[in-house]
């Protein structure tokens, strides 16, 4: 399933690139270059929504239906 998000790329010093997401508190990287700041970003999403996932599924009661919900972008 497919979802986008917002990505806000600022210039830091020495050249870098600081690379936020928004909608995901604590999705924060940083890269060398532009390029590299968008593969930090993809990679520190990926890790956090899993992350997400795997805190809901241990912390979910006994007896509780887990289920999978798709949304689409507005």
């Amino acid at each position: 399933m497919r979802h986008d998000y917002t990505v806000v790329y600022q210039p830091i010093e020495d050249g870098w690139f600081m690379a936020t997401v928004p909608e995901l508190p604590g999705a924060v990287t940083q890269g060398a270059t532009l390029d590299e700041a968008r593969a930090n970003i993809k990679d520190a999403v990926e890790l956090l929504i899993q992350s997400y996932r795997d805190d809901a599924l241990r912390e979910a009661p006994a007896g509780a239906i887990v289920e999978t919900l798709a949304v689409d972008p507005l």
